[in-house]
């Protein structure tokens, strides 16, 4: 009896297995941003959202602001090793908590990102460090916190390779994805 109730396990965990696979390798992959899957966003009720219609689910791309795909989201840039949100940040997330107000059934990740120098450990609390910044504005701005979530990334996730200045600039970033 054991040995059955077993082969049938096995059998089914060789099937669940093999579907599980079939359908995890059947995603595709967005083009210019690595290791980030295509996820659906939901809009609200059939609104428009930022032009796109939205009756049932929407589907924007994951990499979110970094792609440029999300008309009223962009994505900012850091200066070395800081935080600081220059004149031109604030009125590009003034854009965003416009975007947000527009759109009050999504919430936005806030992904923190760094260049590729610096220990791991370090890169992490900064990446930490620009998304809080940013939400923080985003609060001054009238946005509800409850439609913002941080992570950071450090120096996980490079949009460009290279030692260049114009190359690790780009890596210095928040990004902006919209999760719901």
């Amino acid at each position: 009896m054991f040995t059955k109730v077993l082969k049938i396990s096995l059998s089914l965990a060789c099937v669940l297995g093999l579907a599980f696979t079939v359908s995890c390798g059947s995603k595709k992959k967005n083009e210019g941003v690595p290791s980030i899957d295509d996820s659906v966003v939901t809009g609200v009720d059939g609104e428009q959202v930022s032009g796109i219609e939205t009756t049932g689910a929407m589907e924007l791309n994951s990499g979110g602001s970094d792609t440029g795909d999300i008309p009223g989201l962009v994505s900012i840039n850091f200066g070395y090793d800081s935080t600081r949100l220059s004149e031109v940040n604030q009125m590009k997330l003034q854009g965003n908590a416009d975007w947000l107000r527009a759109n009050p059934g999504i919430t936005l990740l806030i992904e923190g990102h760094c260049d590729q120098r610096g220990s791991t450990e370090y890169n992490l609390a900064l990446g930490e460090r620009r998304a809080q910044t940013v939400k923080n504005f985003l609060i001054t701005l009238g946005i509800n916190p409850n439609q913002l979530t941080i992570i950071s990334y450090g120096k996980e996730k490079l949009i460009e390779m290279g030692d260049e200045e114009a190359s690790l600039s780009k890596n210095r970033r928040a990004n902006f994805v919209p999760v719901r």
